[in-house]
């Protein structure tokens, strides 16, 4: 890559890390006047509506056909209906900074799932402590001090929710693993979003929940940037970082987006973020940071960067060259 290709990876990249580190706080904002189950519904049918309208007029553009719109339905109602949905049932009782730290979680049921499938890579040593430390500090967030009245009753039941949404989420990724379509990546998410849209705002219209719902200004915008930015914008990148920045690097996203949730949390919504929820955040993000690299993978990692700083040295510039762009994107 060079220049303003390079430039543009990196900040898709950034906008990962930020957008989807947003996502939590529109949803507590959200949830003031929306009722939760429709409000995911909703963000879903209206981003995978338009993402459909935008990929079906493209050149060469092509439809799921036979199974893959059932397989497509799968992952969707798994990772989004289920996985996503949680989150949101979960910020009715959690803070919005808090669920987002118990997803970053996710990879100790990934290492759990890929253990249990036939032929999946086993957890080793390093994984085992990883997971661990992880569940010490998501012990450390909901201990003693959370326990008691009616409300920390619900904050635990929100944890659960949490955690239940995680390991769906897996799951479902596990699935859309061994059942590959030959759609593009943004069709098949426009398919996902309207399959996990659908089913929500059905189960919400069930469950009476149109009633409650107030389209207020402040809930109507959270409700609109979810779409725009956390479905759309913040999705597209991903898929453009992946293709132009090595993996390891743009999973780095994950320890992000917990940071961005928590200190948006405290600045809008004053949220707790005292020394328990920041001891919480190190221990849960080094053991998620232990279950998915291996030592092999960071040093080739590490390789890749000194090369590439190596090569921008050429120029006058030296290794920092490249966190420099990361840092600032």
């Amino acid at each position: 890559m060079q220049g303003r290709e390079k430039l543009g990876a990196y900040g898709a990249w950034a906008a990962v890390c930020f957008f989807w580190g947003t996502t939590y706080l529109a949803i507590a904002v959200g949830l003031e006047s929306f009722q939760p189950t429709l409000f995911a519904g909703l963000r879903f049918l209206v981003a995978g509506g338009l993402l459909f309208f935008v990929m079906s007029r493209q050149r060469g553009a092509r439809l799921p056909i036979g199974r893959e719109w059932f397989d497509l339905g799968v992952v969707g109602l798994m990772l989004l209906g289920v996985g996503n949905g949680a989150v949101v049932w979960a910020e009715q009782w959690v803070p919005s900074g808090m669920a987002a730290l118990l997803v970053a979680t996710s990879p100790f049921w990934a290492a759990a799932l890929e253990r249990m499938q036939k032929g999946g890579e086993r957890v080793g040593v390093r994984g085992l402590l990883g997971m661990a430390v992880g569940f010490g500090g998501l012990a450390l967030l909901v201990g003693p001090k959370r326990f008691g009245g009616e409300v920390e009753g619900k904050y635990l039941l929100g944890v659960i929710i949490i955690q239940i949404g995680c390991f769906f989420w897996q799951a479902g990724s596990v699935y859309a693993k061994r059942r590959p379509t030959g759609v593009s990546p943004l069709m098949a998410s426009a398919v996902q979003m309207l399959w996990a849209g659908a089913a929500l705002t059905l189960a919400g219209t069930i469950l009476g929940e149109w009633g409650g719902m107030r389209f207020g200004a402040r809930s109507t915008g959270a409700l609109l940037y979810l779409v725009v930015f956390g479905s759309i914008v913040a999705y597209s990148a991903y898929m453009y970082a992946i293709q132009k920045l090595p993996l390891p690097l743009v999973s780095t996203y994950s320890y992000v987006n917990p940071l961005v949730a928590l200190v948006l949390g405290w600045l809008v919504l004053s949220e707790p973020l005292g020394w328990r929820e920041g001891a919480s955040a190190l221990v849960i993000l080094l053991g998620v940071a232990l279950v998915k690299t291996s030592p092999r993978e960071a040093l080739q990692f590490l390789g890749r960067l000194r090369r590439r700083g190596g090569r921008a040295g050429s120029g006058g510039v030296g290794v920092g060259a490249d966190g420099r762009v990361v840092g600032g994107a």
